[in-house]
């Protein structure tokens, strides 16, 4: 069946290419238009005075029309909250300093292990509700919180059931690697075992995840432990995702780089040497490593906010992501990852919405698919509230710019 949607003011994003440096600024757009979906994805678009025949014909009301927003890093699934870790950060605690006192990704684990894989679904499935409501189309979610084979699992799977739940397109990364349990603080190296040799073989039995990830930082997992991780989870053919650079210069980037992965995340602390080797990576076959920022998590915990104006001016291809989860980045909104992106790293709205769409599937390797109207994409769009809702998304903070939110050609409703 194919749907005709008329009386497009604007329509933004009708191209899937991977906008890189200057190219971030540079908007593609129809004026007056029309978009034809069949089947679920986009089999073209134009202006108003050449529209096709349709079996249904649908008016946005003059509306501007925008690509659904890929979230490409999440940690969506948890039990709950962490809002005493809140209080204890306003009073000067550190990040470090509560995950010594038993917090952080320790106190989400112990948690986690405490509910049933039904619970940690409902909670799950609202928090997904919520953003796509925002516009987000696209999503992300890694495990982490578990840190022992049946919790991690259990992870995995409440995964799984969210992506059975909902239309939208969900990538399901495992990140065992995420924290060293207690009872491995002096046995890191055997913590690394683990993951590769009990978790991750049933991990691939049931089919669980997309891909594997790995917390590459001071305190965390060594350049030599995550390789190890990231070189296990490749024999099973999982490509690589890799936190790096948050909270000092870790050797994130150059690890994520050697290994050929798909993104290195977080990049607080990044420099020179890091950006070339991350500009260099894109004259490899495999398609280079992205550059993702979080912004969320300097807005949250105080920390310096990746150098993206820098590297978008040095050619890369930045992608902005939420981070959502209940310690560091509590924001489940893309829209506010734009409005700090603005405001705070000196991104155009321009950019920032390039980062949240095609550069953003470009991190999960689904260009061919989301992230943009392109012909044969997925009708994966928004209909906003008004006109320039590109500077209106930074612009009015914490403010719902989406009116409505079409899934494969449907209105999705919550």
């Amino acid at each position: 069946m194919k749907t005709l949607f008329t009386d497009i003011s604007r329509l933004i994003g009708i191209s899937n290419a991977v906008k890189f440096g200057s190219a971030m600024n540079q908007l593609e757009s129809l004026e007056n238009a029309y978009l034809l979906v069949e089947n679920g994805c986009i089999l073209d678009f134009g202006k108003m005075e050449n529209t096709p025949e349709s079996d249904a014909i649908i008016s946005l009301g003059n509306r501007e029309v925008l690509p659904g927003f890929v979230d490409s890093h999440t940690h969506t699934v948890f039990a709950v909250p962490r809002e005493e870790e809140f209080v204890m950060r306003i009073k000067g605690a550190s990040y470090e300093e509560i995950a010594k006192a038993g917090g952080g990704i320790l106190n989400s684990a112990r948690k986690l292990r405490a509910i049933s894989e039904d619970e940690l679904f409902n909670r799950a499935k609202e928090r997904v509700q919520k953003m796509i409501l925002n516009g987000t189309t696209t999503l992300e979610i890694k495990s982490g919180y578990g840190l022992s084979v049946d919790a991690e699992i259990k992870m995995l799977r409440v995964v799984k059931r969210l992506k059975a739940a909902f239309p939208i397109t969900i990538r399901a990364t495992f990140l065992g690697a995420h924290a060293f349990p207690e009872i491995f603080k002096e046995r890191k190296d055997d913590y690394v075992e683990l993951v590769i040799k009990d978790m991750l073989p049933t991990i691939i039995a049931e089919e669980l995840a997309d891909h594997i990830d790995v917390f590459c930082e001071n305190g965390f997992f060594s350049q030599e432990q995550a390789t190890k991780v990231i070189q296990g989870g490749r024999k099973y053919g999982l490509p690589a995702k890799i936190h790096g650079n948050q909270l000092g210069y870790s050797g994130g980037v150059q690890v994520a780089v050697s290994n050929e992965c798909w993104s290195v995340d977080h990049l607080e602390f990044t420099r020179e040497e890091e950006w070339n080797l991350l500009l260099d990576s894109f004259k490899s076959d495999f398609g280079g490593t992205l550059p993702v920022a979080l912004p969320g998590v300097s807005y949250f915990l105080g920390l310096p906010y990746a150098e993206g104006r820098k590297m978008i001016e040095k050619g890369l291809p930045l992608v902005l992501a939420t981070d959502f989860n209940p310690g560091s980045s509590p924001v489940h909104s893309l829209q506010m990852v734009m409005s700090l992106a603005c405001t705070q790293m000196k991104l155009t709205p321009e950019e920032a919405f390039h980062a949240i769409t095609v550069n953003a599937a470009a991190a999960l390797r689904l260009t061919d698919s989301v992230g943009s109207l392109a012909k044969g994409c997925r009708a994966d769009f928004l209909v906003m509230k008004s006109e320039n809702s590109l500077a209106k998304m930074p612009y009015f903070v914490g403010q719902n710019q989406v009116e409505s939110v079409f899934v494969n050609g449907e209105k999705f409703i919550s």
